[in-house]
């Protein structure tokens, strides 16, 4: 991994104080089936409103068509480095079924993108969530229905070294420290007050 671990005021699991969203990423890295499988079983026994199980995922491992189909809806900047990824993958939320709207679909898939991240940082390998892709471009591409909405792409790679990124700006983006809001900012017990 890298030396970016979370610093907070009390000890977290591993998993969630080694996991970042790195750019950098060896292009000549495999993600397995298997370590791509884990990660997708992870994701899909995440929790959903009444079980309803709205996520839904578009998979490509570097080498398959999947994959550059996905890359090529990807923003410019994000296909500059997410090319060396092992898998790319789209979230998508499934919106509405056959008894109707499906509630909080959005929210089912934040939580089953998450595991997949989480299951990422197990099997040793780093997950970065992009919303710079053209969603109506995964639409078309892939032919989903108008009750599928395209949320977020993520990279799925190995970590590799920051000087991959080519420009001073974006290696010092990658090497710099990570940040979050403070917790008294973050957790209240009324507005403006904090928590702890």
């Amino acid at each position: 991994m890298s030396d970016k671990e979370a610093e907070t005021s009390v000890p977290v699991h591993d998993l969630i104080a080694t996991r970042w969203s790195p750019r950098a990423l060896d292009d000549m890295a495999d993600v397995t089936r298997d370590q791509l499988r884990a990660l997708l079983e992870a994701a899909r026994w995440a929790p959903s409103f009444g079980n309803t199980q709205p996520t839904r995922f578009l998979v490509g491992r570097r080498g398959d068509p999947g994959f550059d189909r996905i890359l090529g809806t990807l923003t410019t900047r994000n296909q500059s480095w997410a090319h060396r990824a092992g898998a790319l993958l789209v979230v998508l939320a499934l919106t509405h079924n056959e008894k109707g709207d499906m509630p909080y679909a959005e929210y089912g898939a934040g939580l089953a993108a998450e595991n997949l991240v989480l299951q990422a940082v197990a099997e040793g390998l780093v997950a970065h969530q992009m919303a710079g892709f053209d969603a109506e471009a995964v639409s078309r591409e892939f032919g989903l229905p108008s009750e599928v909405r395209p949320l977020v792409a993520v990279a799925v790679g190995q970590l590799g070294d920051p000087e991959v990124l080519g420009d001073e700006r974006s290696i010092d983006r990658e090497t710099a420290p990570r940040e979050r809001v403070a917790l008294d900012e973050f957790a209240l017990s009324d507005w403006g007050t904090p928590a702890f």
